[in-house]
């Protein structure tokens, strides 16, 4: 038996269909997580629920594969009916988390595709009634209505994505199951089984769709962990460090015993900025801002949200003057944004803790502020210019 032969037979179904099993399982078992791990648990809920009916319809897919058994009609109209509303479960599903929330995906058009697979199917069964008791396996049983519905919902779905922005994975998986739909139909109808290349395409199609929605499960769960991260370090608004991140990568930094600085930069005017133009665009400006410290410490350092206005930047100071960094930063922002920064610099050889740190780089740049605005304030300078007064 050549191995074309092997995958056309029996064999090849419960090949599929073991494979389809072991990727639902998988799939299974993240959509569990997802449900207990995040808020949006309706969704969740209809994946775990449709995988099931997957598996159940898979596992019947087996047994009506094998010669020798008489087995019930009704299996057959089952599993039919069951990869039609699993179908249509779990491509809502998908549509769900891959569709902008402002979209609002109804979830009308989708029951009514459910029960319209129940009420074609009693149509069937009432024109086709069951003459016999039983069915050999392995023989073929069609159901006309049912199978061409099946062919109807795919392509209203495929059709569906065209005026969404859903993933390419997403599409494609639409279009190798609609092939699968098309093979098999033309195999029943048309062929019985006398083209091995055309059992081989509806035993391996099912494969390749499953491990699609896999990936893209995948990747959804993936883009969650990413964010959650993200969330826990990160500001939402501006793209720097939160204060507590920022504060243990100086800590960091302030470990390795080498030349480091603090550099402290407040918006100068942002209260009567968001007065005159609104917070949409004071937020706009304090993102532009926060980008110029962050292109400007990349490599040296890291940037941050102290607060508010409030930006602070921690680099290494070995090889490049924080002066420098200060005064390049407070420069591109007079010259590329509407506003302009005071700013203020202190390094470890005046404090030994970051806080401390953080404290004089604020009092050199409320000297900033108080004295003109839109420079640059070394805390060393105000530490001297204070041993001198006294």
């Amino acid at each position: 038996m050549t191995i074309i032969e092997w995958l056309t037979g029996p064999n090849g179904q419960l090949f599929s269909s073991a494979a389809v099993i072991i990727i639902l399982i998988l799939m299974l078992f993240m959509s569990i997580k997802l449900y207990v791990s995040y808020r949006n648990k309706q969704t969740y809920k209809w994946l775990a629920g449709a995988i099931p009916l997957i598996i159940a319809e898979q596992v019947l897919l087996i047994l009506l594969a094998y010669p020798g058994w008489s087995l019930s009609p009704w299996i057959y109209l089952s599993a039919t009916v069951l990869q039609i509303i699993s179908f249509i479960i779990i491509n809502f599903v998908f549509m769900k988390l891959y569709t902008h929330r402002s979209a609002q995906l109804k979830v009308i058009p989708f029951i009514i595709m459910m029960m319209l697979t129940i009420v074609i199917a009693g149509v069937q069964f009432a024109i086709q009634p069951f003459a016999s008791g039983t069915v050999p396996a392995g023989s073929i049983m069609t159901f006309p209505a049912l199978d061409f519905y099946a062919v109807i919902v795919t392509f209203m779905i495929l059709l569906d994505t065209r005026g969404a922005e859903m993933n390419a994975k997403y599409n494609a998986s639409l279009i190798v199951f609609f092939v699968y739909e098309l093979s098999r139909l033309a195999d029943d109808y048309l062929f019985q089984g006398s083209l091995p290349w055309l059992i081989l395409l509806s035993h391996l199609l099912p494969i390749i769709y499953y491990t699609i929605l896999f990936l893209l499960l995948f990747d959804w769960v993936i883009d969650r962990l990413i964010s959650t991260y993200q969330s826990s370090v990160v500001d939402g608004l501006t793209g720097l460090y939160n204060r507590r991140h920022f504060t243990a990568r100086a800590q960091k930094l302030l470990a390795q015993n080498r030349p480091m600085a603090i550099i402290f930069c407040d918006i100068d005017n942002f209260k009567k900025l968001n007065d005159t133009y609104g917070h949409h665009k004071a937020d706009g400006v304090l993102k532009q801002v926060s980008e110029i410290i962050k292109e400007e410490t990349s490599g040296i350092g890291s940037a941050g949200r102290y607060g508010g206005e409030e930006l602070l930047a921690c680099m290494s100071a070995d090889k490049v003057k924080p002066e420098i960094v200060a005064e390049a930063i407070r420069r591109r922002v007079e010259q590329e944004t509407m506003v302009t920064i005071s700013v203020g610099v202190s390094t470890n050889k005046e404090g030994k803790e970051v806080q401390d740190l953080v404290k004089q780089a604020d009092e050199a740049m409320y000297r900033s502020k108080t004295t003109g605005k839109n420079k640059v304030t070394m805390f060393k300078a105000i530490s001297a210019a204070s041993k001198k007064s006294m």
